[in-house]
This record gives structure tokens, sequence and C-alpha cells, in this order.
């Protein structure tokens, strides 16, 4: 797919996203499309606002940096889906809506602390490392109800609900196990009364998995190259 459909790309994209929630006995309207804009020019990210994506998501500090300056965010939310350095909190926090990769209480604190003295919230996502995998961040699966309850206690974050990117196999069914195991997970905890915490969102599905995570109850997908091609 040519960045230059990126239009129909969008619109193939909410066409297979209202199948997969309807099988799951939602509507498209219940699942946020976020463009996964790694790498892309900031005209293609224009494009793909224009489109109707409902949030764009970078992965790269100084690459969002840069095209913030360009004004490519102007029209849609702006999420962070990368990997967060603790020495990026501060040009990170405030400038997105959404951090949706916030795989540790000591990320989150940082989070809070700046925030704080920006006097105001930052919305994020807790990162659930589902797989266990050594060489991925997140929380464990087992903390995440000890993560939501010390996150109650940090003033300046409101925490929204979880990310995940399960492990990658080559079957359905084992991507579907995972994203069953985050569902469950996502219930469960969406239950709980904190203080600053709804358990509102999980992001999980991506452009070779986004159906089957709709399907299994995922209600924002991250999206680059079914957006944009491959790059």
């Amino acid at each position: 797919m040519a960045g230059s459909n990126i239009t129909e790309n969008v619109m193939r994209l909410r066409d297979e996203v209202a199948k997969a929630a309807a099988a799951s006995g939602r509507s498209a309207d219940d699942v946020t499309l976020v463009a996964a804009a790694k790498t892309q020019p900031a005209d293609s990210v224009r494009k793909a606002i224009a489109a109707g994506v409902d949030a764009v998501g970078e992965n790269r500090v100084q690459e969002m940096l840069e095209k913030a300056s360009l004004g490519a965010y102007h029209g849609a939310p702006l999420h962070f889906i990368g990997h967060l350095q603790s020495n990026k909190v501060n040009k990170v926090v405030g400038l997105c809506d959404l951090i949706e990769s916030v795989g540790s209480v000591a990320l989150l604190e940082l989070i809070g602390k700046r925030a704080v003295s920006m006097e105001i919230v930052q919305n994020v996502l807790i990162e659930v490392n589902i797989g266990k995998e050594p060489q991925k961040s997140g929380v464990l699966p087992e903390q995440a109800s000890e993560v939501l309850e010390l996150a109650s206690k940090i003033s300046g974050v409101n925490v929204l609900g979880f990310m995940a990117i399960p492990p990658i196999f080559n079957t359905n069914e084992k991507n579907c196990n995972y994203f069953d195991a985050m569902m469950k997970l996502f219930v469960d905890m969406s239950v709980k009364k904190y203080d600053n915490v709804s358990v509102r969102f999980l992001s999980m599905g991506m452009s070779d998995s986004y159906a089957e995570a709709i399907r299994a109850g995922s209600n924002m997908v991250r999206i680059g190259s079914a957006i944009f091609g491959a790059r």
C-alpha cells in the first residue's frame, strides 16, 4: 500500500475495524484508531488526520518534537507509544495527550513529578509485559493490581488503562491466547476503585494483528504500515 493511498487505506481499515468490533458485540465507534507514524513525514501524518484517524502515535521523542514543530498533529490527539527513557520524560509530558507506554512505577513517578511542576495532569496507560519477555519493558501481569494501587498515590497522573505488545507468533491461535489473557486482566482491573485510576482503554493490536485484538476486546489499536505503507 503506497503512502499516496493513505485515505483509501484508512477507509479500508475502518471497514475492517467495524467488522471486528461487530464480532465482539461492539460498534466501530468503540475502537480508537491510532496512526503509528514512526519514520513518516509530517505531510503523511497530516493526510492520515485528514482521512479521519482518531489519534497519532509516535515512538521516538526527537522525531515527535520535530514533527510537532511543523504542526503535523493539528486536528488529532497525540500519543507516545514507544519506549520512554527517563531522561526524555520532561520533553513528552504535556506535549502528548496520552503516554501509552508507562512500564514501571519509577517512570510513572517521574511523569507525575513533571506534570505537577507544570500544573497539569498527564493521562497514561500502564504497559503490561503480557508475554513475560525479558527483552521487553512493562509490568508483569501479576503486578498490575499493585501498580494501580501505587499509581493512585502519585499526583499528576491519570491512569486510563493498559497497553500491551504480545509476543509475535505465526499462528493466530497463540496470538489470541495472549490477547484473551490481556483482556481478562483488563476486565479484572476495570472494577477496582482507586483515585486517579479509571481503567477504560486497552491498547492492543497492530497492523498484522488488529482484527484479532479487537475481536478479543481491544478498544485501541496502533496501526502503521496498514495506513502508511511499508517503511
